[in-house]
């Protein structure tokens, strides 16, 4: 049993109950016991006064890489999880991109029971399209899900054959699961290190195109419209792929997609200098990329944010640009940096922010979560909008120190993270 705990004084922000108001959260026994003024509160409850701060539904991140089993060296379930709770996250969904790979039940039990171990985030497993992701041969999609699995990926390996994604898009939909894709034409990026445009061609790197990432998101779409299942675009990053999602929605396919927040305020000219940190798949785009991406985000063509947290130790980092592996950590920067330049730009609202990172996640994957309705899950997040401070990496909790925000000066950062009544995160 869990501590009762009084989140009283702060401004509750819950967009699933159309909640944006000066009121107080109750938690009792782990779930959210009620809200209101003037609330009958236990003797034992642990106040917690949360005046100038921003209480929401715990956020949720759909698309993280803990990098266990095989890479503990990099990050590790426990690790990522508390790193996830120290953003605010209260749960997350751990891709498969694994070694060995997370593509039958046994791994996904695995991820589970680390996960609940863990005792910060949520962990939840996502297992592979494929067998070994090799994208031959369908996984135990059933079986895995009946482990726990609540999304089917192959992640950093886009599934290249169209007839093993339609099979995939047609028998998940036995289970209510979506398909999660990273959409890109390995024919025509497999040997590019950024954007291909100007920049690439001044440092001299091989370049990465839109149309890799454009065709392989209108075929999901097409192959989501033909069967009828929930295709879920990873990381969009283009403008045609933005407008693409946005005029089949209009259609009526079932289609999510995710930004991440890197894409939502770099460019490719932060590679200038053959920064490893700006290193990642897909690639910083142009400012026009950029802008669509937001536009995106804004109007819910893109339902939520989602970090592609991908850990690196330093020394893969430290090395020649075309020899660094992609990706950069993400989970404990994601509220300050949405907030600073995603939010206070005016893009979106805060309402519209949790609508993004909380409900719309849990929607999408039908995960608890993404509300404080009274019995829900009290999974609760607690963050101070004005609250300055510089990234350090020296005070991340994760393993890694890949971020290209590094010394950015921030406004908003989380306070308390709260999992099912207790607080697993405390500034």
């Amino acid at each position: 049993m869990s501590e009762a705990l009084w989140l009283h004084g702060g401004r509750v922000v819950d967009p699933s109950q159309g909640i944006d108001a000066s009121i107080d959260v109750l938690v009792v026994d782990g779930v959210v016991a009620v809200l209101g003024a003037d609330l009958a509160v236990p003797e034992e409850a642990r106040a917690v006064d949360c005046s100038g701060l921003v209480v929401t539904p715990g956020l949720i991140d759909v698309h993280v890489h803990l990098r266990e089993p095989g890479e503990e060296h990099k990050e590790t379930i426990t690790t990522g999880a508390a790193a996830a709770a120290a953003g605010g996250f209260t749960a997350v969904c751990a891709m498969p991109n694994t070694d060995p790979p997370v593509d039958d039940p046994a791994a996904v039990g695995f991820v589970a029971a680390k996960g609940r171990r863990a005792g910060a985030a949520r962990v939840y497993p996502v297992g592979c399209i494929s067998v070994g992701r090799a994208g031959e041969r369908l996984a135990l999609v059933g079986e895995m899900v009946d482990a726990g699995a609540v999304a089917i990926t192959d992640d950093g390996s886009p599934v290249m054959d169209s007839g093993l994604m339609r099979l995939a898009l047609e028998y998940s939909q036995s289970f209510g699961i979506p398909v999660a894709d990273h959409p890109e034409d390995l024919g025509l990026s497999a040997t590019g290190q950024m954007n291909e445009g100007l920049i690439s061609g001044r440092l001299g790197l091989s370049g990465k195109p839109n149309a890799a990432e454009d065709i392989h998101i209108v075929r999901d779409l097409l192959l989501a419209e033909l069967t009828g299942g929930h295709i879920h675009l990873q990381h969009v990053s283009t403008s045609f792929g933005v407008e693409s999602i946005r005029q089949a929605k209009a259609r009526g396919v079932h289609v999510t997609a995710e930004a991440s927040p890197h894409h939502l305020v770099l460019t490719h000219e932060a590679v200038e200098g053959y920064h490893t940190d700006a290193k990642m798949n897909p690639p910083l785009r142009t400012y026009e990329d950029m802008e669509a991406v937001r536009a995106g985000l804004a109007d819910a063509t893109l339902d939520m944010i989602a970090t592609d947290h991908a850990p690196h130790h330093y020394d893969e980092k430290e090395t020649a640009f075309a020899d660094a592996p992609n990706g950069i950590i993400g989970l404990e920067t994601a509220v300050g940096v949405v907030l600073t330049k995603v939010v206070a730009e005016g893009v979106i609202d805060v309402p519209t922010m949790v609508e993004r990172m909380s409900c719309q996640p849990a929607r999408a994957f039908g995960l608890p979560g993404g509300s404080l309705t009274e019995g829900s899950p009290a999974d609760v997040t607690v963050f101070d909008p004005n609250a300055n401070w510089i990234v350090d990496p020296e005070a991340f909790v994760s393993k890694s120190r890949n971020s290209p925000f590094i010394g950015w000066e921030l406004t908003g950062r989380p306070c308390y993270t709260v999992v099912a009544g207790r607080i697993v995160f405390e500034a």
